[in-house]
């Protein structure tokens, strides 16, 4: 048990068991953990039967309600580290993210020295696809605003598409993580940078959803503004660091992006 990929899911039937075969179908060793937040078109109901087919390999979480993003993933990591996987991903259930390049995040940490991997748009290589103006607009304002509040040296902070060594996972206070939306992948990253673990970019080419609705409001983008600032406010108190894992590595941060792989 070395690879799982976590979803989190509200209202994804069109697109979780496509995802979930397309994955599979990589051959590469993945597991996956469906997170769902009960879904009332019946999202969790298609992984149950998907789990007859892929026995061991294929695992469902639902919680009761709609309970946010950040908190899906919190629940997934902890459970991840529990049953000891030891490279951890996130990613969407939509096809915004390429199932083939969980891989290329993989090789990141595996054999190339990062403790986190992010699948970014912002660096050479990296794009977006089919995105409208406004959104393209909203997430480089939204990462150039991260980084000169921050500080932190990441090129796309609001990235989605993440491989976690299961030590950065142990060693960051998951109950200390507060966002829940769009400033969740923001603190996440800035946890592991401020614990100096090395954090790789992966280029990637985001393309937006074909099915299902996308879950972005305005709700989640005021949580991602005033949510930087808290951040950066609170880093001056706050201390991420898991006491109860105190053998966790602490490593130097690395801001050069990943080429493509060949």
């Amino acid at each position: 048990m070395e690879k799982i990929v976590i979803i989190p899911t509200y209202n994804e039937k069109d697109n979780v068991a496509n995802i979930v075969e397309t994955i599979f179908l990589l051959d590469q060793g993945f597991h996956v953990l469906v997170i769902d937040d009960s879904s009332p078109d019946g999202t969790a109901g298609i992984v149950r039967q998907l789990q007859a087919k892929y026995a061991g390999r294929l695992f469902l979480e639902v919680r009761q309600g709609k309970l946010g993003l950040g908190t899906a993933y919190i629940h997934g990591f902890k459970w991840a580290v529990r049953n000891n996987y030891q490279y951890i991903f996130e990613m969407d259930a939509d096809f915004s993210h390429n199932p083939k390049d969980l891989e290329r995040l993989y090789e990141a940490c595996k054999y190339q020295g990062g403790d986190v991997a992010v699948g970014s748009r912002y660096v050479k290589g990296g794009g977006n696809v089919n995105w409208p103006r406004d959104r393209i607009l909203l997430s480089r304002g939204g990462s150039i605003y991260t980084r000169l509040i921050t500080w932190m040296p990441v090129q796309d902070p609001t990235a989605g598409f993440v491989c976690y060594r299961k030590e950065v996972l142990e060693t960051i206070n998951l109950d200390q993580i507060r966002f829940v939306g769009y400033a969740f992948q923001i603190e996440m990253k800035f946890a592991a940078w401020k614990l100096g673990f090395t954090i790789k970019e992966v280029p990637i080419i985001f393309e937006d959803r074909k099915y299902g609705v996308s879950k972005m409001n305005k709700g989640i983008v005021k949580e991602g503004i005033l949510g930087v600032l808290n951040l950066r406010w609170q880093s001056l108190f706050k201390n991420y660091r898991n006491r109860v894992k105190n053998d966790a590595p602490l490593r130097q941060f690395s801001q050069q992006p990943m080429a493509e792989s060949k």
